[in-house]
């Protein structure tokens, strides 16, 4: 950006972040940077506060995600940003979304389009055509989302499920490979990844399997019970965590055990000197970790908390990979990352990771999974399967 406003050819910038990296990372980052003299405006928050942001017709104006459908109807047609750069462009990739098919609608009057991810195709293949379409308008994969469906994929008899033809793979690296840059991730220090189990015994392993068989669990007097196959997984997740929301009200959980924190303990115990990050998936388990570690702290909606542990003032950090997956970076503070909870989605794992696997770490980052019961095997299995995927893409465009 500043190479490109030195020279004359653009004035304005939009940049489009997740919400928590709009309001503390962008701004932040360009101080860190002699050269940089952009002046930034924050276009987040309440209505009167965003349009103050855009009344300072600043170079770079950064705004969160969810606000960018209400942006292009503020401006329409008399869109003022020739460039936009967009942080984390994968959450782009549902071409049915509000802010998809806002920016499609002001494509044609935008110079210049920068997107970056480091999980481009967290689902697969068919996370693609979106982005792509706002770097090029769809010269290279098609100008809508169907017509690349039907050239490079299967579908099944619902037309539910997709599966790239043979062939596929290749043919679409061969068309965006002109667009994409792959970094170079060979001065990335090492990294390890490793599991600690913990197995259900006695009446704990019959009380899951009878959840797992039947989707109804009695504890307490109280009835859990499971209306389909994607509430029973999250129940299942729950308990594997070592609580379970009540079915009436979400303020109570039904606590069945603390297998993983006996290996957190464990963990703690052999690095005691060590800074570590526990992500969480649940609210509860959230609200447990900080019982059970007071000296722990939650990742400041203000960003603060970031400065202090990369100080090394903060030893536990809890991060929800929901919140704090994208943009903030961590790997001056520590090293280790524990996943006491589990999320599905590969883009959430993966970016979380990256907080502190980046440029700068200085130590060989430890990632250890808390496992307990099938279902969150059965989830790791459906990561690495997805990874190998996007390990492939990204491979190729290297």
């Amino acid at each position: 950006m500043q190479d490109i406003y030195d020279d004359f050819e653009i004035d304005r910038f939009l940049v489009i972040a997740p919400l928590f990296v709009s309001k503390t990372v962008w701004h932040n980052e360009a101080d860190e940077w002699d050269h940089i003299d952009l002046d930034f405006a924050i276009c987040t928050g309440p209505l009167k506060k965003r349009l103050e942001a855009l009344d300072k017709n600043a170079t770079v104006t950064v705004i969160n995600r969810e606000n960018i459908p209400w942006l292009v109807e503020h401006y329409k047609s008399k869109f003022p940003f020739k460039m936009i750069i967009i942080d984390e462009s994968s959450s782009f990739k549902n071409p049915t979304s509000k802010r998809f098919r806002a920016l499609k609608s002001i494509r044609k009057y935008i110079d210049r389009c920068v997107i970056l991810t480091a999980t481009p195709s967290p689902n697969g293949y068919l996370d693609l055509w979106s982005q792509i379409f706002l770097l090029d308008g769809g010269g290279r994969l098609g100008f809508n989302i169907t017509s690349y469906r039907n050239t490079y994929f299967n579908a099944d008899f619902m037309g539910y499920t997709y599966t790239l033809k043979e062939g596929s793979m290749q043919k679409i690296q061969e068309k965006i490979t002109d667009l994409v840059i792959s970094a170079n991730y060979e001065d990335l220090p090492d990294y390890v990844s490793t599991v600690m189990n913990s197995p259900l015994e006695g009446k704990l392993k019959k009380q899951y399997k009878k959840f797992e068989d039947d989707a109804i669990l009695g504890v307490e007097g109280v009835e859990l019970s499971a209306v389909n196959a994607a509430v029973l997984t999250g129940k299942l997740m729950q308990f594997s965590s070592g609580a379970v929301y009540d079915d009436e009200d979400p303020k109570i959980i039904h606590h069945f055990h603390d297998l993983k924190f006996d290996m957190l303990d464990e963990i703690l115990e052999f690095n005691p000197d060590e800074s570590i990050i526990v992500v969480y998936n649940f609210k509860h388990e959230l609200s447990r970790l900080q019982k059970r570690y007071p000296q722990g702290t939650k990742l400041a909606k203000d960003g603060s908390t970031i400065k202090e542990w990369n100080e090394g003032k903060v030893k536990m950090l809890f991060l929800n990979p929901a919140s704090a997956a994208h943009g903030i970076q961590l790997q001056h503070g520590g090293s280790i990352m524990v996943m006491f909870g589990f999320t599905w989605s590969l883009e959430l794992y993966k970016q979380v990771i990256g907080r502190i696997h980046r440029q700068g770490q200085k130590n060989m980052v430890r990632v250890i999974h808390l496992a307990v019961g099938n279902v969150e095997h059965r989830l790791m299995r459906t990561i690495s399967k997805k990874d190998t995927i996007q390990g492939d893409l990204l491979m190729a465009l290297k």
